[in-house]
């Protein structure tokens, strides 16, 4: 897909929905006697969640995992769309589409494993770490150059972000109006 169909496709989304582990997380996890400890998030990519927000474009999470870490992050984040424990990923982006609204053209999904494909297929922009696993970057729109954990997610949202800006300032400059 040449970058000029990937902005296209950009400038319809109003949702980014995203994996957690190897998106959000760089897919390691701690755990301890009891369990999973912890997980490591960057705050960059909660910084691309607050800058796609300031936009008009909301952000979900699909996990097949169920952990309490995932609710705190999604929590802080303002993230209210979240599907926990999800071992049907079509199903949670069908879900979206018809409680909230969306067209599958509208919605964006950035994942990194196998389980990701289906619901990549579903949407109208999809993208991958670069860390991703080969089947998934082959079918991803858009590969970021960043790893999942360390700005992958905030790079995807920049990319939307810039593609909206682009759009929106070149119909204002078709009209006359000044540019952001």
């Amino acid at each position: 897909m040449t970058t000029h169909e990937i902005n296209e496709r950009a400038t319809r989304i109003r949702i980014v929905v995203t994996d957690v582990d190897g998106v959000l997380t760089d897919g390691g996890v701690f755990y301890g006697r009891d369990g999973e400890m912890m997980k490591r998030f960057s705050i960059r990519d909660g910084m691309g969640v607050e800058r796609l927000r300031e936009r008009g474009i909301d952000v979900g999470i699909v996990t097949g995992e169920k952990s309490e870490s995932v609710m705190r992050r999604a929590e802080k984040l303002g993230i209210q769309i979240v599907y926990l424990f999800c071992k049907d990923k079509p199903a949670a982006i069908r879900e979206i589409m018809e409680q909230h609204g969306y067209s599958a053209s509208e919605i964006a999904y950035i994942g990194d494993d196998v389980n990701d494909i289906e619901a990549m297929r579903l949407v109208g922009l999809n993208g991958a770490p670069s860390d991703a696993f080969g089947e998934v970057r082959e079918e991803a729109h858009y590969v970021c150059r960043r790893p999942g954990g360390h700005g992958a997610f905030r790079e995807f949202a920049e990319m939307i972000i810039e593609a909206q800006k682009e759009m929106q300032n070149a119909e204002k400059k078709a009209f006359g109006f000044g540019v952001e």
